[in-house]
């Protein structure tokens, strides 16, 4: 069963790869994928992610679970944090372990077009002194289509 975390605080990959995998020989992919900040313009001060508790916990379950049906993981871990960042910072962990890479690579980028679009976040950028609440990108919604079945 996936492992998900929704918090503030940064997390170590090494550390999330050791506690899903443990002593298992029988892995024979891990693969992982780290968002973090990302300040395109050269004048982002910080991000703030907002959630709602309970609710957000519930949707990132729903989306490793059912990327735990689609395809024979032995392992899953998704890390979302909230609160205000800085560019740079770490954002987002997705760990997948499968006996082999195909089924890891794409479930690892199927909970990433999901976490991208449809988890319950808002994220406001401050930019100077202005602030401004992002949306959904439609090219996120697009890459959903491929998953559909």
């Amino acid at each position: 069963m996936a492992k998900v975390s929704v918090q503030p605080e940064d997390f170590d990959i090494n550390t999330e790869i050791a506690s899903i995998r443990g002593s298992r020989t029988d892995i024979g992919a891990i693969v992982t994928f780290t968002g973090t900040v990302r300040d395109v313009g050269g004048s982002l001060a910080s991000m703030t992610l907002e959630h709602y508790p309970g609710m957000t916990e519930r949707e990132l379950e729903n989306i490793a679970s059912e990327a735990e049906k689609r395809w024979p993981l032995m392992g899953c871990r998704v890390i979302h944090r909230f609160g205000t960042l800085k560019p740079a910072d770490n954002i987002v962990l997705v760990i997948t372990l499968s006996a082999h890479r195909q089924a890891a690579f794409e479930a690892a980028d199927f909970l990433m077009d999901f976490l991208k679009s449809r988890a319950p976040f808002w994220k406001k950028e401050d930019v100077g002194t202005d602030a401004v609440w992002v949306d959904a990108k439609e090219t996120d919604e697009n890459a959903l289509e491929r998953w559909k079945s």
